[in-house]
């Protein structure tokens, strides 16, 4: 039970950009989490630069009656509506409290393969 599923935001910071994801479903699903992974490098509060992914279903609030479905849209909301009271990328949410118009250019550049504080994209 291991499949991919790609977000393509159509609004928002991520607009136009096309983000690949693993999901895993563990042997005791549904009282388990689906393990998710990014696959695609992304300049983003919720996802560190090796693919982890901060979202609360994932963890402390997942709950059996929650499905897979529940977790690809949980998924899409990270890129409406970014967390960054709860980052996994502290740099990023600092530059998205701090400078929003600093952290939209981050994201544009990241989303074109350039470079942000150093790391290529």
């Amino acid at each position: 039970m291991n499949f991919k599923v790609y977000i393509m935001p159509d609004e928002g910071y991520w607009a136009g950009g096309r983000f690949q994801f693993s999901i895993s479903i563990p042997a005791n699903y549904p009282h388990e989490a689906p393990k998710v992974h990014c696959d695609t490098k992304s300049y983003h509060p919720n996802l560190d630069l090796e693919g982890n992914v901060c979202l609360n279903i994932l963890r402390e609030e997942w709950k059996p009656i929650l499905s897979v479905s529940a977790v690809v849209h949980g998924l899409q909301f990270l890129f409406l509506e970014p967390n960054p009271e709860d980052p996994l990328n502290k740099a990023a949410a600092e530059v998205m409290q701090q400078n929003p118009t600093q952290f939209k250019r981050n994201v544009y550049s990241s989303m074109r393969g350039g470079y942000v504080d150093g790391v290529r994209f």
